[in-house]
């Protein structure tokens, strides 16, 4: 009986502090905005749904509201270019076409450019 105990205990606690937080939505332009944030209150994410479906740019933030990512959707398929940040320095590239990799580049900014 103890242990029930405990475990309901353990289970309802983890319950109401492990809830997420639930995302604002607004109507823009015939989509729907989201915006997911933080426990911190910072925002994480931003991006939007059309027909309950990800579509056009999402854009992702650290906890510091640094950029980590920007990402294309149409129609909850993943397009176009991703874009990921490191310091809010672009270090790599994945493109994608109907929801696969198709190309990824990294990039290097500590390189030394050449004068010549």
């Amino acid at each position: 009986m103890k242990n029930l105990i405990l475990t309901l205990v353990i289970l309802i606690s983890g319950l109401s502090f492990g809830q997420a937080i639930e995302p604002v939505l607004e109507a823009e332009n015939g989509l729907v905005k989201a915006t997911y944030h933080y426990e911190n209150g910072a925002v994480q994410q931003v991006g939007y749904f059309k027909d309950g479906k990800l579509d056009g740019k999402w854009t992702s933030y650290d906890e510091n509201g640094n950029l980590k990512a920007t990402a294309e959707y149409t129609n909850g398929v993943k397009t176009g270019k991703w874009m990921y940040y490191s310091n809010s320095v672009c270090v790599s590239e994945v493109s994608f076409v109907d929801n696969r990799i198709v190309d990824v580049k990294k990039f290097n900014h500590n390189a030394i450019a050449d004068k010549d």
